[in-house]
């Protein structure tokens, strides 16, 4: 099979391309306008916790489906399978807010949508991961088209001036029985088979927590779950702001972030080859610094900066992130790890980000007005306390960390 490969570069290129931007625009369908959809249906109160269903479903999924694609089924099979869950889950949620549902019924079914998507992100990169044969090189642009369709989805949202509307969920739906369609064109991952008895522990993916031994191991993770906390204002908290500021069509506005993620993931592959990973994430720390304290400005050139800066801060910290786990991570345990980071990215930053933020946003809202400055400012400032402690905590000196070779060292 790797013969194969080696002989349809492009094939395969387009192959992992397209998985990837179908994926994209079927998250982005969903997520970016579930803040004004949620408003514009008299929602408002369930809305920090419709974003923290994200965060509680990455407790609970993504490493168990991790350690089933690591040690029982194809990672192709799962995702079909959990594609064809999110998209019933997703039409049943927007099907609710249409109808106008008990909104704690209607927070159920966004928990459950939540359960089905939170590990496709992770199953899809150890799908994608597995068939890459120099990820610092390859991973980042293939990673743009999930961006490119997360574009092209928000972009299809507002042209179908679904801003506000049920229809976006419908749309999502649709976009993930396509991607569960598109996995029956895709070769099958194998998984390494596990030899001996496998514990409780170890099905319910426990076992990658011995990850976090390693010291760089565990700054990484831990910088990529604290940067989630103010990160997780960006979709629930942008939108309204600009419309406040008077903007319409905001799915599209908050393209532009993207636009400069697709740039910065095209830059990884010659910035990761010639610099530090420790300054790659560096910058983008700083770049999230500058990007809150523009919106913190409250003007319409400021905050469209700062959306533009999204994009730079992302790719350079998340997405170098899980490049970091593919090279350093032994390929036995590369679905685990890509879960771990979801885990505590999506679950414990997330969660913690978008509960905090609300309360935050409330805090700063008791006069019935927003006081914009102060809100993006704060998080200005804890961006650059993760800054600090990633500077002063991470060691490593361009040298790759031992890789634990099997499950039973670990």
């Amino acid at each position: 099979m790797q013969a194969d490969r080696r002989t349809l570069p492009w094939v395969e290129y387009t192959e992992l391309s397209a998985l990837f931007l179908i994926q994209g625009a079927a998250l982005g369908m969903w997520l970016v306008p579930l803040s004004t959809v949620l408003d514009a249906h008299g929602l408002h109160d369930i809305k920090p916790f419709a974003f923290a269903s994200i965060a509680v479903a990455a407790f609970i999924s993504p490493l168990f489906f991790g350690a089933m694609a690591d040690r029982h089924a194809s990672p192709v099979k799962v995702l079909r399978g959990l594609s064809v869950a999110t998209a019933g889950a997703m039409a049943l949620a927007a099907f609710a807010i249409q109808q106008g549902w008990n909104p704690w019924l209607v927070l159920a079914l966004i928990q459950l949508h939540a359960l089905c998507s939170a590990p496709t992100w992770s199953i899809a990169s150890t799908i994608v991961f597995a068939r890459l044969r120099d990820s610092k090189r390859e991973f980042g642009p293939i990673r743009a088209m999930a961006t490119l369709g997360w574009m092209a989805g928000c972009w299809l949202v507002s042209a179908l001036n679904a801003d506000t509307s049920p229809r976006a969920g419908y749309n999502g739906a649709v976009t993930w029985l396509v991607v569960a369609g598109f996995t029956f064109l895709l070769p099958e991952v194998e998984s390494p088979r596990s030899t001996g008895q496998v514990t409780l522990r170890q099905r319910l993916g426990l076992d990658a927590l011995t990850l976090l031994r390693h010291r760089d191991h565990r700054v990484v993770f831990i910088t990529a779950a604290l940067f989630n906390i103010p990160l997780a204002a960006f979709y629930p908290y942008t939108p309204p702001h600009l419309m406040e500021l008077g903007f319409t069509h905001t799915s599209a506005w908050m393209t532009l972030g993207q636009v400069t993620e697709v740039l910065a993931m095209f830059a990884l592959a010659r910035l990761l080859s010639s610099w530090r990973l420790k300054w790659v994430i560096a910058i983008g720390l700083g770049c999230g610094v500058l990007r809150y304290a523009l919106c913190a400005l409250n003007g319409k050139a400021w905050i469209l900066l700062g959306i533009t800066l999204h994009g730079c801060s992302f790719a350079m910290v998340i997405i170098t992130t899980q490049i970091y786990l593919d090279d350093r991570v032994d390929p036995a345990w590369r679905a685990r790890a890509q879960a771990l980071m979801a885990l505590l990215t999506g679950g414990v930053g997330n969660l913690i980000g978008f509960l905090g933020n609300g309360a935050w946003f409330n805090f700063n809202a008791r006069s019935g007005v927003e006081n914009w400055p102060v809100f993006w400012g704060g998080l200005a400032l804890m961006v650059a306390a993760v800054l600090a402690y990633f500077l002063t905590a991470y060691h490593g000196r361009g040298a790759a960390p031992e890789r634990p070779a099997t499950a039973r060292e670990v």
